[in-house]
């Protein structure tokens, strides 16, 4: 088979991340509308998450914040975003680089993105080649990660990019 040299994965994977992104840059600038809050796992160890001592003694792999009545000062750039949340009643700080995230959910909708966790530790997968009939990630219906504490969404699946891709 040839050589996927233009990386379709890759593309995909930030074209779906640049969807978190934008709905986050939303947030930050009029606030969350309706219903919508979201759910939003990372990776607490990839490069440039920052969070305090305590936080990562407490979520050592992986942390799910929300964002729904109680967040401020979110700020989101082409790369990450950091928002101020309450843990405990104590205020903190967290950065977290878009390729730190594991899955986003926004149950008021039942939509959801799942990254591949090797995408999420900045670790690349190599070119592989998908079936000739393989559909588009981004056209996939999407539900709850599995972390997700509400029931599980009913006939829906969650995008999963390595599902794509060559084992």
């Amino acid at each position: 088979m040839a050589t996927d040299h233009i990386r379709y994965d890759v593309l995909a994977r930030d074209a779906l991340r640049g969807v978190l992104r934008r709905v986050l840059a939303d947030a930050a600038e009029h606030g969350l509308p309706g219903e919508h809050h979201f759910f939003i796992t990372f990776l607490s160890t990839a490069e440039g998450v920052k969070l305090s001592p305590r936080l990562l003694a407490q979520y050592p792999e992986e942390m799910t914040v929300i964002l729904q009545h109680q967040f401020w000062d979110l700020v989101v750039t082409d790369d990450r975003f950091e928002v101020g949340l309450s843990f405990g009643g104590i205020p903190e700080r967290l950065v977290v680089p878009f390729n730190s995230i594991k899955s986003f959910f926004d149950p008021s909708v039942q939509f959801g993105l799942q990254f591949d966790p090797s995408d999420a530790a900045g670790n690349e997968a190599p070119a592989t080649n998908l079936p000739a009939a393989a559909p588009s990630p981004a056209a996939l219906p999407v539900s709850a990660p599995t972390a997700e504490p509400e029931k599980p969404g009913e006939g829906a699946e969650v995008v999963r990019l390595d599902r794509f891709r060559k084992k």
